[in-house]
Order: C-alpha cells, then structure tokens, then sequence
C-alpha cells in the first residue's frame, strides 16, 4: 500500500475531522511507514469550515472587524486559499455562539457575513465558498445582501436592512448596486440540508425554536420569508420559496441565490471538487472516511457516500470508520462503500464512549491495518 486517503468528517460532540484525521494518519503511517497519506479534514459549511479547507489546502485566515448578530463589532475572519478561492463561514460573523443565552431569532442580522463577503472580494479572491451552518439569524439572507450593496425599501420608500421581525416591510428590492466584484466572482454556497425556505420544513419551524422563537415568533417569522420570496420572485425573477436548501442559516440559502446568483451545494461536493479530489485518486490504494453515524440519512449524499460516489468511479477501496451504524445503510455498498467498521468496541453510553472515542478509533484503525497486512501487499 503505497498511497492512503483520509478524509473524515467530524464525530459531531465528539472529535473534530482534524484530530480523526491525526489520529488515523498515525496509525497508517505504524504499519506502513513509507506510505504517502493526503490528510482532508471536511466540515459541513458551518464553525470549523474555513480551519478545515486550510488544514487541508494551506492558505492564510483573514481577520476583519465586521458587525456581529446585534450589530455590534465582532472580529470574524475569512480564509484565503493557495490558489485565490476564499472561504467564508457565515457562523463567523452570525452564529449561535455569538449570541450565548440572548437569542432572538427576530433581531439577529446576517450583515457581518456580507461584510466578510465583501473584504474577501476587495482582497482580490478569484472565487468565493460560503459555508452556511450554525446561525443564529433568520432574516433570510437579508442583512448579508445589504452589506454587500443590495437594497431593500419600505412602502415610503426608505432603504433599511431587513432582519426577521422586518421582512414584511419588504416593498420593493433592487440589486443594481450589488458590489461590482460579487456581480462577476463565482460563489458556491455550501449547504447540506434540503430545506425548503417557508412551511412545516422550512427554516423557521424548523430551526426557529433553537434560535429563541416562540410557537407565535415562528409563525411570523415563516410568513415574513414567505413575503421575501414574493418580492424576489417579482423584482428579481427568482424563484426561492420551493428551492431545496432555501431553508439553510435562517433562509440565507434562498438569499445566496436571490441576491448573489449562488448555487447551493452539498458540502462534500464543494470540499471534494476544492481539494482536486479525482486527480488524487488516480494513484490511491485506499481512502478511509467516516462520520459520528451512518445510517438512512447518509444515504441522500453526507461525508462517506459523497466520498464514496468518487472512489466507486476509480475502483478505489473506500472504508468507512463511523461512530455508530444504523439500520438500513446497505445501499451504502451500492454507492461505492467497500466496508463499514464501528469504532464502539463496548457497550456503553455515549457520555463514557465519548470519553473513550479517540483510544477506541486509533485501536479500530490498527485492527484493521492489521488485518490488510496478512492479506494485502
């Protein structure tokens, strides 16, 4: 075995796709040590994603002062990558960990992560990722648009930025004067969920309650996208209302494509079609992955079968090392999986497998590398 890849996604509460990525490297590396290992640690678009696209890629983090959920100044970052692609994650500038215990859904602004938009696009980035994931905003994309030059007027005709308990107000949208680098740069917007933007699904129903709303806050929240969407469909001739993953940070995933003509992509996608993925299986002889469970959910293109879809087109054996294996996961063989391995060596409950996970992946990881040895060159 002359060539291994790693490329985990996080065990969520658990172990970060970096140490998963360290702590499989260093058993490779005890069994066959004159193996080459491409360590590519994946987060999903949400907190995380940028150290991980830099631990993977190389590149630099960006520090910029922008306004934080409140409006208040906050020190985010971006990062920027060796070939000019800039990363940006929007949890950076507007996540739950920002607000601690003060969570208004209704009040919370996406305008910092339009600003880090911005920064990264006067800095000269050829292109721009943007991770969505982890918000504590529901203002459906609203605050970032207008930070970066879009405005949005009231029936007297007044300009304002939009946050949740506004949105209604919406009269009219023009993007004319949307940044004239963001007119041109390509933005991919990472998302991976397939929420709609309005309705029992959508973003505020859905994730409306973990960001301090109420039953009655909810329900306004979800009507006020719903009036977004009929001015974008209007003034704008975009349709976002049924848009798969409309619904992601608080409707910013509609926003992405309303206001910045963004496309919305699985994560591991954008990760895979990043890191040049297919030109580093041509010399793999096996990619190791894994997340905290595999199970039906996986199925509809999480970390492993994302992965998986790639190595099944090159023949290269994929296995998946994961927390916990549901019921139901084998169509994962189907996708390109060659075998599913549980780091769970007892069975205890997760608050003492949690204190145990990193011992129990490196020792799953060596048993299986000792098992290769006695059947694989």
């Amino acid at each position: 075995m002359q060539k291994f890849i790693v490329i985990p996604d996080s065990f969520k509460g658990t172990m970060s796709s970096g140490e998963i990525c360290s702590i499989m490297q260093k058993s490779i590396l005890r069994h066959y040590p004159q193996a080459e290992v491409v360590c590519i640690p994946v987060a999903d678009g949400g907190e995380g994603s940028v150290d991980a696209f830099l631990q993977a890629l190389g590149g630099k983090k960006i520090y910029v002062t922008v306004q934080g959920p409140y409006g208040e100044p906050t020190e985010a970052f971006y990062g920027l990558l060796p070939d000019g692609t800039a990363v940006v994650e929007m949890a950076a500038a507007a996540g739950l960990p920002l607000v601690g215990d003060n969570k208004h859904a209704e009040k919370t602004t996406t305008y910092g992560a339009g600003q880090l938009m911005v920064a990264a696009a006067e800095a000269g980035c050829t292109s721009l990722i943007v991770g969505l994931g982890g918000s504590a905003t529901n203002d459906g994309g609203c605050g970032a648009a207008a930070a970066a030059g879009v405005r949005f007027f009231d029936a007297a005709g007044t300009s304002f930025v939009p946050v949740g308990e506004t949105l209604h107000k919406i009269v009219s949208i023009d993007i004319t004067s949307l940044h004239p680098r963001l007119q041109s740069l390509p933005i991919i917007t990472m998302c991976d969920i397939d929420n709609p933007l309005c309705g029992p699904n959508g973003a505020a129903a859905v994730f409306g309650p973990q960001k301090g709303a109420d039953e009655q806050c909810v329900a306004m929240l979800d009507k006020g996208l719903a009036h977004m969407a009929a001015i974008v469909r209007r003034d704008l001739q975009r349709e976002i209302l049924n848009l798969p993953g409309a619904g992601a940070a608080g409707g910013m995933g509609g926003g992405m494509c309303a206001f910045f003509g963004s496309s919305l992509q699985m994560g591991i996608e954008t990760v895979l079609d990043t890191v040049k993925f297919d030109e580093l299986l041509q010399k793999a002889d096996m990619v190791l992955s894994g997340e905290g469970k595999i199970d039906s959910q996986s199925l509809r293109g999480k970390v492993v079968i994302g992965v998986a879809r790639r190595t099944r087109k090159y023949g290269v054996p994929l296995l998946a090392i994961v927390g916990d294996v549901g019921d139901d996961i084998e169509a994962a063989y189907d996708e390109g999986v060659t075998g599913i391995f549980s780091i769970n060596r007892v069975a205890v409950p997760y608050s003492e497998a949690r204190i145990r996970a990193r011992k129990d992946l490196a020792l799953t990881v060596e048993n299986i590398l000792h098992f290769m040895q006695h059947i694989l060159p």
